[in-house]
């Protein structure tokens, strides 16, 4: 996949090749991922194996350059408008059922709390309960070090560390254990990233 290859190139060329530990075994999944900095959208590409389609703000597809690429990639969502939530949740099952993984940020926007993660939607949960897909929980514990979102300009090389936990199967749910399924994810992802922040 070309844009992999580019985006683990470019990681490497600016001082911040990303080391995965415990990458999960291809398959079909549902990713989802903390989100604080405007690396992520590159880190994504290295740290998962196999062919996968992101979720991403329909607001930057209006970026110069990078937008006409973003359009082409990811299944792009407007979140202010119900139907177009409704159209990207129908585009990721169907990306599901023929082509391969999704990747979803739960927490819809940059983290810019005092806290681990922001509070979850309710959108890659009901997805995974509707479909029966797996969820791969991955976190990025060095990416708002590397370049803090609040300062996009700004690039600091050094360590950068992605993390796939264990899988979270939905086998039998229904939505009604999407709340429970929820804040479990929340509280494992939140756990790992407090755990390798101090390392």
């Amino acid at each position: 996949m070309g844009i992999r290859l580019s985006f683990t190139t470019w990681s490497w060329l600016t001082g911040m090749p990303l080391w995965v530990r415990n990458k999960t075994a291809k398959g079909r999944y549902i990713y989802i991922a903390n989100h604080a900095s405007y690396i992520d959208d590159i880190n994504i590409f290295p740290a998962i194996k196999g062919h996968f389609r992101p979720l991403g703000k329909k607001e930057m597809t209006k970026v110069p350059i990078w937008g006409y690429l973003y359009k082409h990639v990811v299944i792009v969502v407007d979140r202010k408008s119900p139907e177009s939530r409704a159209a990207s949740m129908a585009a990721m099952a169907h990306t599901l059922a023929t082509e391969g993984s999704i990747l979803i940020f739960p927490e819809g926007t940059f983290n810019a709390t005092d806290r681990p993660l922001k509070d979850f939607y309710d959108g890659a949960f009901r997805l995974a309960i509707d479909t029966g897909t797996p969820i791969v929980p991955i976190i990025f514990p060095d990416a708002e070090k590397r370049a803090p979102h609040t300062a996009w300009w700004k690039i600091w090389p050094g360590r950068n560390r992605a993390f796939h936990l264990a899988p979270i199967h939905v086998n039998g749910m229904t939505t009604d254990d999407l709340p429970a399924l929820k804040a479990h994810a929340y509280s494992i992802m939140e756990k790992e990233l407090l755990r390798h922040a101090r390392q």
